[in-house]
């Protein structure tokens, strides 16, 4: 076995190199990871362009991380050598704060994000705490996994979570990254499901993954389509524009709900508190889920059906995937492959 591994790190903000790492043994609760693959997922802008204080260079991205263990540290129950595993966004809760202490996992006030305060995906290994590993089912392609980490895991947590039922029309505002495969989960939930998108073209593909209805926001008004419909119990806001998400609020039911699960950098989101107000209507934000809500989500997604539209690349091309993930160029998740 070598004793160094390859690795994309970030060396400065919008500055990757690939490096050789050296090979180090897990810590106490600790695992190593032989990675397989990796999506490239948006929020790798934090790290990448150094959006948050703290960051430490060099930093190796990647929050989407399926791999077989190789090596387990002291103290680690419940997991054993060649087990394949993931990772995504939270790098394991403290146990300690309030919300942990309420079984809030999430939104632990403590914990480190995977790919920002420590070592990601983007690698040919990673180190990681037992406590955030999830079990990865054998009828998932680790490829074909890897965004259901994230993209996967945020919006079937949003879906379900929220008070939509079966039966219920629920929206959801695109169809990308996000909005391709909460349509889907929103099918398999038994929702009634009208898709928001730009455009024509998005028709098709939208029917295809299960959507009911589709709205195209650039010849008609999204939210009047919707109440035409009988108004949306849930809208699922998916697309990385605020300005798009306040004017479908008038397409919800009476105490309908928003959630916000895509973050643009166009503004705020502006709604009108008679909206939220006559109506009883409401605007939550969601975010992805702890280690034992992807392994849900992964069951679900072997249950019904559900798979991300994915592009694989070797693990060296990191650089140029990252850059087809931001100018939208992706169909609809990068993936990075490592041949092991």
């Amino acid at each position: 076995m070598r004793d160094t591994y390859k690795a994309v790190e970030v060396t400065a903000p919008d500055t990757f190199r690939v490096a050789e790492k050296p090979l180090l043994k897990p810590g106490v609760g600790q695992v190593r990871i032989r990675v397989e693959a990796c999506g490239v997922c948006h929020t790798d802008v934090v790290t990448v362009q150094g959006l948050l204080p703290g960051i430490i260079y060099p930093r190796v991205p990647g929050h989407e991380v399926i791999g077989k263990i190789d090596a387990v540290g002291d103290g680690v129950a419940g997991w054993k050598i060649d087990q394949r595993v993931g990772v995504s966004y939270f790098s394991g809760p403290c146990f300690r704060c309030q919300p942990c202490r309420r079984g809030d996992f999430v939104n632990c006030e403590n914990q480190g994000v995977t790919g920002f305060s420590s070592d990601g995906g983007y690698a040919e290994v990673m180190i990681a705490s037992e406590h955030a590993l999830a079990a990865i089912p054998d009828e998932l392609a680790s490829a074909e996994a890897a965004p259901l980490l994230c993209a996967g895991v945020t919006t079937y947590n949003a879906l379900r979570n929220s008070p939509a039922r079966p039966g219920d029309l629920v929206a959801i505002q695109g169809v990308g990254g996000l909005g391709h495969l909460g349509i889907q989960f929103a099918r398999g939930m038994g929702f009634r499901v009208a898709a928001i998108g730009r455009g024509k073209d998005k028709r098709p593909l939208a029917e295809r993954l299960g959507a009911n209805h589709y709205i195209d926001s650039q010849t008609e008004d999204a939210a009047a389509a919707l109440e035409a419909l009988g108004g949306a119990k849930v809208i699922l806001a998916t697309a990385a524009s605020n300005k798009a998400m306040g004017p479908l609020v008038g397409g919800l039911t009476p105490r309908g709900r928003m959630v916000v699960v895509g973050i643009g950098f166009d503004g705020s989101i502006e709604v009108s508190p008679a909206q939220l107000i006559f109506g009883s209507r409401s605007i939550e934000g969601a975010k992805t889920g702890s280690a034992i809500d992807t392994e849900d989500t992964l069951s679900f997604s072997v249950l019904k059906n559900v798979r991300p539209m994915i592009e694989t690349v070797p693990l060296e091309k990191a650089a140029d995937a990252y850059a087809r993930m931001m100018r939208g160029e992706a169909r609809f998740r990068m993936v990075l492959t490592t041949g092991q």
